[in-house]
């Protein structure tokens, strides 16, 4: 007789980029960039500190991580060269940032993870799945990333981030398939056939997400479309065989890779943080009001 396991502990995935660009942009459209005394912009580390505390305070997890991506430069890239050219450089206040948000979140006693090549989707993939071998835990990921939503499974929630503090919407499986129509590996094949223009590739130019849904829904996946392309209209029908290739290498480029090479226990990642030791950090940022909310 099979029973099923309860998950033993709750595992909090922070998109760490997605948070700080968010609190960053969030921040800085009065045109007002925070900076301490001695001139380092802490606008973009304020804002992660209180997305990231009412998070915590939200999901009451009992181990942290926090993965980041590591350059712009992934295997990824190297596939096609395009892969989020259209991003330009971060603005120069975020800059000094990037590494200081790290400090912080150290502070906390939280583990850091990039792997140089990977984005930071892959490595929260990764650990998701290593996490919830055995249903070991529970895994909430927190992100602005519908992309991430391809990861839901049994154990696995996406929390995404909606705007304003403590608007979030958690997706399962069920939630998923109510709000979008969509299993988890079918968010892979909507972004197959329209391409991402965030992420600047293609998919199958022509084809938008309403009839890249409908698609979906009468014949499964990619390779359901595929093995039933005489049965398409024949203007989707020739949009799709003029594109086939560039087809296949974005639905590759859109899914999340859960096999990066990274050491990580969940024994490592226990939510237990040194309060003396954040409230030392914020002392030196001066970041006054947020001694008094995390204390």
């Amino acid at each position: 007789m099979q029973t099923n396991q309860i998950p033993k502990s709750r595992v909090l995935l922070v998109d760490g980029m997605a948070l700080l660009f968010r609190a960053f942009y969030a921040s800085a459209l009065s045109g007002y960039i925070q900076k301490t005394s001695y001139g380092l912009p802490t606008n973009a580390v304020h804002g992660f500190v209180k997305y990231f505390w009412d998070a915590v305070q939200t999901f009451r997890p009992s181990h942290v991580v926090c993965c980041w991506d590591m350059g712009s430069t992934t295997f990824r890239t190297e596939k096609f060269e395009a892969y989020k050219a259209n991003r330009g450089e971060p603005p120069a206040e975020m800059i000094p940032q990037f590494d200081l948000v790290k400090e912080v979140t150290e502070s906390f006693g939280i583990r850091n993870i990039g792997v140089i090549g990977w984005e930071a989707d892959d490595c929260i993939g990764t650990l998701a799945s290593s996490f919830t071998v055995n249903s070991e835990a529970e895994v909430y990921i927190l992100t602005g990333d519908h992309d991430m939503l391809q990861l839901i499974d049994d154990h696995i929630k996406v929390v995404i981030m909606k705007k304003g503090h403590s608007n979030y919407a958690v997706f399962d499986r069920a939630a998923l398939h109510q709000e979008k129509g969509l299993t988890p590996a079918q968010v892979i094949d909507l972004k197959g056939l329209m391409g991402d223009t965030a992420d600047n590739y293609p998919g199958v130019k022509g084809i938008g997400e309403k009839t890249a849904l409908k698609l979906l829904q009468e014949y499964g996946d990619i390779d359901g479309i595929l093995a039933n392309v005489d049965k398409l209209a024949k203007g989707i029908r020739s949009k799709i065989e003029a594109e086939l290739e560039m087809l296949h290498l974005s639905r590759d480029l859109a899914k999340i890779r859960c096999d990066v090479e990274i050491t990580c226990l969940l024994d490592e990642c226990e939510w237990a943080p040194d309060i003396a030791k954040v409230h030392s950090m914020f002392e030196q940022l001066e970041f006054k009001g947020l001694m008094k909310l995390i204390s």
